[in-house]
C-alpha cells in the first residue's frame, strides 16, 4: 500500500494522523502552522485530497472540508485508501478576511512556487513539494467573489478525461468546462498527472448552507464511486456545460435581477434591469445566449462593464 509521508512524518495503513506543517511567522514572530489531517484505511486505495480556503475569504470551503473531516472522525468508515484533509490552506488571508496574502498575491496564481519567493510563492512551494506528490486526485473547494454567488458546480478542463469522469461522479448541479489556468493549483497538479476538481458554490465571506451541503454530498458520491466509503447519495440532475460567459452591464446604476441561480434562460430574454437612482432611465439586460444561470452578481450598485449574470451553455 502506498505510504503517505508529509514533512518527514510517515502515515501507515489504518492510521489517523494530524500534522502541523510549519510555514512561516507573522511579523509578531508568532509561528503559523498549516494543519493537515490524514485518515488512512487498512486497505489499499486512492489518496484523495480535500482542501478549502486557498482563498482566505472563501469560508464555505473551509466549513465543507471541516464537516467532511468531522463525519469521518465520528464514524463514517473509510473502507480503503487515504484522505488528506486541509480545511484552511491560506491562513494569512483567513486572518485578514482577504482572498490574497498580505502583499496582495493570489496563492492560486503562485504555483509551483519558490522556496525563496514571495510569501504566497513559498506556501505554494510547500504544497507542491509536500502534498501534490502524495495524492492521486483531489477536490478543492471555492466560492464566488465578493458579492458574486456561484450555483454549486464542478469546474474541470474537458481535456482531462479522467477529471471529467470524476466530476460526473461528484454529481452536483453543473459540470463546467474550465481550461487550466497558468500557475494555478489545479494546473500544477495536472502537470504532475494528478486530477484536481474545483468545486464552486456560494460567495466569499458568507456561509451558504445549501452550497456547503452540496459540497459534502458530492464528496460522498465521489468517495462512494471510488469504493472508499459506503454512503450512497441521492443522484443529482447534473448538466454538462461546454462553455460559459458573463453578461456584462451596458450602463451604470441600480441592478435588479429577474433570474436566480440555476434558472434556464433563452437568448434575448430579459434577465435583469438597470435603472438610475431617480427612476428616469431603465436599461434592460438580455441574455446573450441560451443556457443556465451558474453565477450571479448580488451587488445592487453596479458600474458599466461589471459582470452581472454568468450563463453556462450545454
Amino acid at each position: 500500500m502506498k505510504e503517505v509521508q508529509i514533512n518527514g512524518v510517515r502515515v501507515r495503513a489504518g492510521q489517523s494522523v494530524n500534522i502541523e506543517l510549519p510555514i512561516a511567522k507573522l511579523p509578531t514572530h508568532t509561528l503559523i502552522d498549516l494543519p493537515i489531517f490524514i485518515r488512512s484505511s487498512k486497505n489499499e486505495g486512492p489518496v484523495v485530497l480535500i482542501s478549502g480556503g486557498v482563498h482566505g475569504d472563501e469560508i464555505n470551503g473551509v466549513v465543507t472540508a471541516k464537516k467532511i473531516l468531522e463525519e469521518i472522525d465520528q464514524g463514517l468508515e473509510l473502507l480503503k485508501g487515504t484522505l488528506i484533509i486541509i480545511p484552511l490552506v491560506n491562513i494569512y488571508g483567513f486572518l485578514s478576511n482577504s482572498r490574497t496574502f498580505p502583499d496582495g498575491r493570489d496563492l492560486n496564481r503562485s504555483f509551483p512556487g519558490s522556496k525563496k519567493g514571495s510569501l504566497a510563492s513559498r506556501i505554494a512551494f510547500i504544497i507542491n513539494e509536500e502534498i501534490i506528490p502524495q495524492i492521486d486526485l483531489g477536490i478543492d473547494f471555492h466560492t464566488g467573489g465578493r458579492m458574486l454567488s456561484n450555483h454549486p458546480q464542478i469546474r474541470v478542463d474537458f481535456k482531462d478525461k479522467v477529471g471529467v469522469d470524476l466530476a460526473k461522479a461528484f454529481g452536483t448541479h453543473f459540470v463546467v468546462n474550465s481550461k487550466h489556468i497558468e500557475k494555478s493549483f489545479r494546473k500544477t497538479a495536472y502537470k504532475a498527472r494528478k486530477h484536481l476538481l474545483v468545486f464552486e458554490g456560494g460567495e466569499s465571506m458568507r456561509l451558504d448552507n445549501y452550497a456547503i451541503e452540496e459540497g459534502i454530498t458530492g464528496t460522498k458520491r465521489l468517495l462512494h464511486y471510488l469504493d472508499m466509503i459506503n454512503a450512497p447519495q441521492i443522484p443529482q440532475n447534473t448538466l454538462i456545460l461546454k462553455s460559459s460567459e458573463w453578461t456584462r452591464a451596458k450602463a451604470s446604476g441600480i441592478f435588479y435581477s429577474s433570474v436566480k441561480l440555476g434558472d434556464e434562460v433563452k437568448k434575448g430574454q430579459i434577465i435583469a434591469r438597470i435603472s438610475d437612482p431617480y427612476g428616469q432611465v431603465i436599461v434592460p439586460v438580455k441574455a446573450s445566449t441560451n443556457g443556465h444561470v451558474i453565477g450571479l452578481n448580488n451587488n445592487p450598485v453596479i458600474n458599466v462593464g461589471d459582470a452581472l449574470v454568468h450563463i453556462g451553455k450545454e
